[in-house]
């Protein structure tokens, strides 16, 4: 019997990666163009729903109703989008550069929930990957200091905090997916709590927009905020079906480590600037990460088959 070429996780990561990257090289135009980041937030919540429509109409509609995949769900959800709207909060006062190295290391939480409580389990080949992938996240992460800076370590607490619910919000896919094996839910199910709990978030969205300054509702603002966060939102959906197929140590550093790689490919195009040596060593370590771990994982599949 012939094997697939591309194995489902695989699939759904690279997905992932491009749709994350490129989102992420775009994600700056509406707020340049005068729509609110906070907007961006609510408008991210709107893509969500037809996202999910699609994802509970694959799955013939079946939506995982118990008390656990509630809770799972739920909990996934908050920790995602609480996140996001605490970053939108806190770089009001404080420069991204500092900000970004710190959360993009969130995988490393995820790992250590994974081995801990859930007992994943990866080669040497794969830690070597998963080590190098945390690297090349923290070198894409890299921003040469400017000028601002800030006056209090709080922000050090904000970004650590941000860090541990995204990558806690990682874990809780999984693990609430390897549930799901017994019956209980279900990655579709996942993006529908999601987007359940990004729609409660709105009104603390609303309130931390400046209405009093204008908004640019047009064509370069509203709505190329609804395309660009469609990005997202779609590539939330793959990320769920990703770590509810592949190993979460395997996929969550894979997925953090190359979706940088398109968002740098991508600006140095648009913007035409040549990227700092060491995001480009952070690409190189990046490429190298994914080849270690998808060789581990096809390895490790290929012993199973046998």
């Amino acid at each position: 019997m012939s094997k697939p070429i591309v194995k489902p996780w695989l699939f759904y990561a690279l997905s992932v990666t491009v749709l994350w990257g490129v989102w992420g090289a775009l994600i700056e135009f509406p707020e340049q163009s005068g729509f609110p980041a906070t907007l961006s937030y609510v408008v991210w919540s709107m893509t969500l729903i037809p996202v999910t429509i699609y994802a509970l109409s694959r799955n013939n509609w079946k939506l995982d109703f118990n008390k656990s995949a509630v809770f799972y769900g739920m909990t996934a959800g908050f920790l995602g989008c609480g996140g996001q709207l605490i970053l939108f909060q806190a770089l009001n006062f404080t420069p991204a550069y500092l900000f970004f190295p710190i959360i993009s290391l969130n995988p490393a939480i995820t790992i250590i929930l994974s081995v801990l409580i859930i007992k994943e389990k990866a080669s040497r080949l794969a830690w070597v990957g998963i080590f190098l992938a945390l690297c090349a996240i923290l070198m894409l992460s890299y921003q040469e200091p400017g000028n601002s800076g800030s006056e209090s370590s709080i922000w050090l607490l904000i970004a650590i905090l941000i860090s541990t619910m995204w990558g806690t919000q990682a874990f809780v896919i999984k693990h609430g997916s390897s549930v799901s094996k017994t019956g209980s839910m279900q990655a579709e199910s996942i993006v529908f709590y999601t987007m359940v709990s990004s729609v409660i978030l709105i009104p603390f969205a609303l309130m931390m927009t400046d209405f009093s300054a204008d908004i640019n509702w047009g064509l370069n603002g509203m709505y190329s905020a609804a395309a660009i966060q469609s990005l997202n939102a779609i590539g939330f959906l793959f990320f769920a079906l990703a770590i509810r197929y592949g190993k979460a140590i395997i996929v969550v550093p894979l997925m953090n480590a190359s979706a940088p790689v398109v968002t740098v490919i991508l600006s140095l195009i648009i913007y035409a600037v040549f990227p700092h040596p060491v995001i480009l060593a952070g690409m190189l370590v990046a490429f190298i990460a994914i080849y270690l771990m998808t060789r581990e994982e096809a390895a490790m599949e290929g012993t199973h088959e046998e």
